[in-house]
């Protein structure tokens, strides 16, 4: 058995160890030589072999803290930083803003604790800001989500972003309950308000710590061990795509080299590849086929090219209508509408029509777009139908299946 070998079969050890009750501090000690040699990379690959060996997701999670204390040492000697304009630079930068905001919630807490309302309305104020710049750091974690957890799903990395998804669920739902406190502060007792909003900044200022530190210290050196030089440009370009937070500093997004030449994916033989995949000829028709809305595309000469065969069109279609010019589709008293959105979608003048209609007990609703290439070229017209009798009827949330 290879030494590397060796050393796998003893970290499973202790975490096996750890899960088990082992005391964190005789472990430390007793193999204080192994720890120090150990990089984030590979506790990350451990944990996720336990879990697909059968060790719960939820029980690496619970004792998380509990590993980031073992392994603290080894962690904060081989930290990772990036340059400025790096996906992970950008994310850490962040990290650092949304824990002040979290302080000084928690300073805010405690300087109102001896007010009443009226006489703390500067510091209600300011809470309402950083209410704000929490609800817009949900950017944050939607980059972290559909970018970066992806890529490191793709090295091989999937429980660690797994588990760092839950706790991007923990983090909304201790905020969800702060939003909910601040909305209401004027309707509850004041000494009341004051003593849950102490333990909400609290518990979020604590939670955000230990997230943070296990993302700087386990997750993003991981990511840059693994994830290719040359698909961190691609990484930069997706988190362009989705935004940042109002409070990203500007700094920290400095365009670089980097940045301005993303790597395009390759395309599969005997696939259609698009920008965001690739798919077949019977993917890209059963697509369509299964859209709960009716769609038609004429092009950008009027002429009738595309409709998808859904299993309920609401405006039956033939194929012999493709080929057709689009005016010789309707009726005469109708052509001056239609001839009017083809016109404005030419000229740029709009980028949707719409109408809505109650047909056989069913409210429709009827939509066209200009299609248009990437340097604003206009390529035809797209209609899109769909019955929105049920949709018009829903109330309330619903969460689960």
């Amino acid at each position: 058995m290879s030494e590397q070998s060796n050393k796998k079969d003893t970290l499973k050890e202790i975490i096996k160890r750890l899960h088990e009750g082992g005391d964190p501090i005789k472990i430390k000690e007793e193999f204080k030589d192994l720890l120090k040699d150990t990089s984030t990379a590979e506790i990350a690959k451990v944990e996720e072999e336990l879990i697909k060996e059968g060790m719960p997701r939820e029980e690496i999670h619970k004792l998380c803290d509990v590993h980031i204390a073992l392994f603290k040492e080894s962690m904060e000697e081989k930290k990772v930083l990036a340059p400025p304009g790096h996906p992970i630079h950008i994310l850490m930068e962040e990290h650092k803003l949304l824990l002040q905001f979290a302080e000084e919630l928690k300073k805010i807490a405690n300087k109102i604790e001896n007010k009443d309302l009226v006489s703390a309305k500067e510091e209600l104020g300011r809470l309402k800001q950083i209410e704000d710049s929490l609800k817009n750091s949900e950017s944050h974690y939607i980059r972290e989500e559909n970018v970066l957890f992806p890529y490191l799903e793709k090295h091989g990395i999937t429980q660690p972003p797994a588990v760092m998804w839950m706790e991007h669920d923990k983090i909304r739902e201790i905020e969800k309950d702060l939003y909910e406190l601040i909305a209401t502060h004027e309707q509850v007792d004041f000494e009341h308000f004051v003593m849950d909003l102490n333990d909400r900044a609290v518990l979020l200022a604590e939670t955000l710590s230990s997230h943070f530190y296990k993302e700087n210290n386990i997750l993003f050196p991981t990511g840059l061990k693994v994830i290719t030089e040359n698909e961190w440009p691609d990484i930069r370009k997706e988190f362009d795509e989705l935004g940042y937070c109002p409070f990203t500093p500007e700094a920290a997004k400095i365009a670089t080299e980097m940045a301005e030449k993303p790597v395009s994916q390759p395309g599969i033989e005997g696939m259609v590849a698009f920008e965001t995949g690739n798919l077949d000829h019977e993917e890209v028709e059963s697509i369509f086929s299964t859209l709960p809305v009716d769609v038609t595309f004429v092009d950008k000469d009027d002429t009738v090219r595309f409709f998808s065969e859904t299993k309920e069109r609401i405006f039956p279609r033939t194929k012999a209508v493709i080929g057709r010019k689009v005016q010789q589709c309707h009726p005469q008293k109708s052509l001056h509408v239609v001839n009017q959105i083809l016109d404005d979608f030419k000229n740029g003048r709009k980028e949707v029509a719409e109408f809505w209609i109650s047909l056989n007990g069913k409210f429709i609703h009827i939509r066209y777009f200009p299609v248009r290439n990437k340097s604003g070229d206009y390529l035809g017209c797209l209609e899109v139908t769909q019955d929105i009798t049920d949709i018009k009827k829903i109330e309330g949330e619903k969460r689960l299946l």
